[in-house]
């Protein structure tokens, strides 16, 4: 049995004369919390819809969950969380949550409630998404993601406008998933957050500066803090083995 959830190897993917992501390698382990950290325009999102099977590489090879991407059949054990909300707005809260669970299996009533309890919206389960905060519909998002109990959650800048106390609640709950085996990826640009993350991958146009658990970062660049370690990195001022 491989133990490996997502293998990139030398994968590249351009946009016109942007080269998004640029011959990046990487493995990330089953059942961890991976952290892909840099600038907006890093790359992030590029590599994530990759993942995601939703973009195909230029060159190199994608391999998610033991298949070759893209591949529509393992897509129903993907729970994708985009940056920008994808919802549909006429509809209510429950409705949005029972139709994404549904379209990838999920069926169960109590499933649905649960993960609207968790996102902190269940006295809002009956309410339209137009009549939502930007925060609450990023929480809606969120439960979309977690309703048919994904063995990989990809998380594009899952806490933006989410509260100090719920974003604790939800780390807490994404390091219970790690122990029933889900593997989590998620995409930042907030450097306290990595912290949080078993592993970590600096992005910089669209390549691989370096990655490690947080503390190895630090200790190879000799920084305080990650923000530090990225930027000696990121400034080439630091050789990696």
């Amino acid at each position: 049995m491989n133990d490996d959830a997502i293998i990139l190897e030398s994968v590249s993917k351009r946009f016109g004369k942007l080269e998004a992501v640029d011959g990046l390698s990487l493995t990330i382990p089953a059942g961890i919390t991976y952290g892909l950290l840099g600038p907006n325009g890093a790359g992030k999102t590029t590599l994530i819809r990759l993942i995601a099977g939703l973009l195909r590489a230029d060159a190199g090879a994608v391999r998610v969950l033991g298949a070759s991407m893209p591949d529509k059949a393992i897509l129903a054990r993907i729970g994708y969380m985009t940056q920008a909300y994808a919802l549909y707005t006429d509809l209510s809260v429950r409705e949005n949550v029972a139709f994404f669970g549904a379209m990838a299996g999920q069926s169960d009533r109590a499933r649905v409630d649960e993960v609207i309890a968790l996102v902190d919206l269940a006295e809002r389960a009956s309410s339209l998404v137009s009549t939502l905060s930007g925060g609450m519909k990023q929480r809606v998002s969120l439960a979309c993601a977690l309703v048919h109990r994904p063995a990989l959650l990809l998380l594009d800048e899952p806490t933006v406008g989410v509260d100090p106390q719920l974003r604790v609640q939800f780390w807490s709950y994404f390091r219970r998933l790690n122990n029933e085996g889900v593997t989590i990826v998620v995409s930042s640009h907030v450097m306290d957050e990595a912290e949080r993350c078993d592993r970590l991958g600096f992005i910089r146009q669209g390549r691989l500066l370096a990655e490690g658990s947080s503390a190895s970062l630090r200790q190879q660049t000799g920084m305080a803090t990650l923000e530090e370690a990225f930027l000696a990195f990121a400034e080439g001022t630091i050789v990696t083995r």
